[in-house]
């Protein structure tokens, strides 16, 4: 597929996807109760079972914008990695020699 079909699809799938991306993200939440993780459900059940009741985690990333925090470190140290290896990842295309050697 050419990179003009693509962009032209893209174009006009994109706000599709984003459309019924906010569709599910808006709707009203139903009782939570009835669709408990595996954390909640599994490990959590056998965790107790076994004498390790849950506890506080080390870092907790559920208040506040430690998880956010986290996430922008991480892409500036992928951003840096990948900008010192870029040559190496993405290495410049050679030129083809149309004329023939004598």
């Amino acid at each position: 597929m050419n990179v003009r079909r693509f962009r032209q699809n893209g174009i006009l799938v994109a706000p599709l996807w984003f459309g019924a991306a906010a569709a599910g993200l808006t709707g009203a939440e139903s009782d939570r109760s009835a669709w408990q993780g595996i954390d909640e459900t599994v490990v959590e059940r056998i965790a107790v079972e076994a004498g390790r009741p849950p506890r506080e985690p080390f870092l907790n990333t559920d208040q506040g914008d430690l998880l956010l925090f986290l996430f922008l470190l991480a892409g500036a140290a992928g951003g840096f990695v990948t900008g010192y290896c870029f040559r190496s990842l993405f290495p410049p295309r050679r030129e083809k020699d149309t004329a023939p050697d004598a």
